[in-house]
């Protein structure tokens, strides 16, 4: 009997657990670290052998397959063991490909591919479609091919693990964009993470389609250099003869072979140049599933939006509080700072991935009136803003961030938590530092 090892006892480790046990494997999970309950309970539910706070060699290296969480670098020790050993590696989708004949349909880039992600599902989910959700939002896709029979899969896909998957293919793939992250876990070389992102049309023939945002300086550079087999749809705001999704006279227009959909962009819910870009992708998806135009705007009108990006959380004496905790990266805070129409008092800091932040140093030099540094080292910052912002103070945790942005905004102002960097080294999760953030907030 094949066995099958998974690393990692979170979403996708649990899922992926009882996707191979029922599909007859000898299945072992084993975690460094301690596995939630919820996870314990499912995998006792069916029966699966796990371990934690531990990896036991003797019971991982005797894999015919291992299933790894994407959390886990390729550099762990275990994992270079496995590859010593020539013992595949693949990723929990990889795996739930296998036994699905759902229509795939994939989001990555480096920013904004949750808000689209959410948007395409609440479109062909309002529309009537038999669809889940999963990826990083939502269950993990192996369980749901292991407990449901969805026809389509809405899946949101992190670069770590496209990095598990080769014969996995999009129906659909979206990238919306392309800038520099996590570049720790590319040994510091752009090129690739850009390689790991465009694995999403790995596979793809011309029955699939490929949704880009056509003007990312990145994404023509390397479609000028690659053979991509599935019918092409760009996207951007002026058209070009192949545009495919574009914005005229204040109209979104979205125009495929089989359809013309417009909708003025002052009805969308989601609004912002970058929110544009998430609309044109997730309504050239839609419209390629023929879900019907009438149902693409209302779900475009009635969307609510994605926690922790961008979130309005309240107003205190006139200065708008912003939590924008899911901003890991610069370009996220780019996005952020350039919708905003008010003087700025931004909260950055956290785990530094290596981040460029010249990219935000003319939109701070011109809407940032003061910064708050709220990390365990936050020389990085420093060696950046020094003498570029006239107020810049440090705080060690969320409670004084707040209270502190509170003093320094003024009438009319926006305090805006955008901070650039991972969470890990004051909280849990961007959700958690997000929640503490809008607890603080209305404790004012």
């Amino acid at each position: 009997m094949k066995r099958i090892v998974i690393l990692g006892g979170g979403e996708s480790g649990a899922g992926a657990a009882v996707l191979a046990k029922k599909q007859g494997f000898d299945v072992f999970l084993s975690d460094l670290s301690e596995i939630k309950p919820e996870y314990k309970a499912l995998l006792n539910k069916y029966e699966i052998i796990w371990e934690e706070k531990q990896h036991t060699e003797g019971l991982i290296l005797n894999a015919n397959e291992v299933i790894k969480s994407p959390g886990i670098p390729d550099k762990a020790p275990m994992i270079k063991k496995l590859h010593a050993l020539g013992i595949p590696i693949i990723s929990e989708i990889e795996f739930a490909g296998r036994y699905t004949q759902a229509k795939m349909i994939c989001i990555t880039g480096s920013n904004g591919k949750t808000t689209t992600t959410m948007l395409v599902y609440h479109i062909l989910k309002n529309a009537g479609l038999n669809v889940g959700l999963a990826g990083n939002v939502g269950q993990s896709l192996a369980l749901q091919v292991a407990v449901d029979s969805f026809d389509y899969y809405v899946v949101e896909l992190s670069s770590f693990q496209l990095d598990g998957m080769t014969e996995f293919k999009a129906d659909i793939a979206i990238l919306l964009n392309i800038t520099p992250d996590h570049l720790d876990r590319y040994e510091y070389n752009f090129q690739n993470y850009v390689d790991s992102k465009f694995r999403i049309t790995q596979n793809q023939t011309a029955e699939d389609a490929f949704i880009f945002w056509e003007n990312d300086p990145v994404i023509k550079a390397e479609l000028a250099k690659r053979n991509i087999q599935s019918a092409m749809y760009p996207f951007a705001i002026e058209r070009t003869e192949k545009t495919k999704a574009f914005i005229e006279n204040d109209d979104l227009i979205i125009k495929t072979i089989k359809s013309l959909f417009t909708m003025p962009t002052t009805e969308l819910a989601l609004q912002g140049m970058h929110n544009t870009y998430n609309s044109m992708a997730a309504g050239l998806a839609a419209s390629i599933v023929n879900v019907r135009k009438e149902s693409i705007r209302q779900s475009m009108q009635d969307f609510q939006g994605v926690e922790h990006r961008l979130e309005y959380v309240a107003t205190v004496k006139n200065i708008r509080f912003i939590n924008d905790s899911k901003a890991t990266n610069v370009n996220s805070c780019w996005y952020a700072l350039q919708s905003m129409k008010t003087p700025v008092v931004l909260i950055l800091g956290g785990t530094d991935k290596g981040n460029d932040y010249s990219e935000i140093e003319a939109l701070v030099h011109d809407k940032v009136k003061a910064l708050i540094f709220m990390g365990l080292d936050n020389s990085p910052l420093h060696k950046f803003f020094d003498g570029k912002v006239s107020k810049i103070t440090d705080v060690q945790s969320i409670e004084d961030a707040v209270t502190t942005a509170y003093e320094m905004a003024s009438d009319g102002d926006t305090v805006l938590l955008s901070p650039c960097c991972a969470s890990f080294d004051l909280f849990k999760s961007y959700e958690d530092r997000g929640k503490q953030f809008k607890a603080c907030v209305r404790n004012l």
